[in-house]
């Protein structure tokens, strides 16, 4: 092969390797996956780069598994809505807590968690709904939210300033 042809497949190679490593720090396995096999598939003759992505293919298969939980428990919800909303799956997070709200309705941190979700998910008005409702059933919560960084998107927002505030 060429000198030429080789620095080119092997920037071809190390842009497939990238690209794999920016899908698998983003969380989505993959497409990781797809560009480390891709990788693999058209440049085998790129040792250094051949082995890191085998490394890294190897963790975003078991990444792509789906895990199953079977919550019983008002705690359990809780436990793993936050779990999905510390993953920024925040659909999983509000199916999960939904379902939380079936066991316990009046429940203020079920109230409290969909809405750092839904304000996460950039559903200002159904977060700002759902932490009225989280305050009403537990006023130190108000206090909660003043210092949550997940509600930073509602900062400025007269109603969030309100709702925290006339707590």
């Amino acid at each position: 092969m060429s000198e030429p042809r080789k620095k080119d497949d092997y920037q071809k190679a190390l842009s497939l390797y990238s690209q794999g490593i920016k899908d698998f720090r983003r969380g989505d396995y993959e497409k990781a996956a797809s560009s480390f096999e891709n990788l693999l598939e058209k440049y085998p003759e790129e040792f250094e780069l051949i082995d890191r992505a085998k490394v890294y293919l190897s963790i975003c298969k078991k990444g792509t598994h789906k895990e199953t939980i079977s919550p019983k428990t008002i705690e359990d919800y809780l436990f793993y809505g936050q779990m999905k909303i510390n993953q920024a799956d925040y659909e999983g997070a509000l199916k999960l807590l939904e379902k939380a709200l079936e066991l316990k309705k009046e429940e203020a941190r079920v109230y409290y968690l969909m809405a750092t979700a839904y304000v996460q998910s950039n559903r200002s008005d159904d977060g700002l709904e759902a932490l009225k409702k989280a305050i009403q059933k537990d006023k130190s919560l108000a206090v909660l939210a003043q210092n949550e960084p997940d509600f930073e998107p509602l900062r400025e927002d007269k109603r969030f300033k309100i709702l925290v505030k006339l707590s």
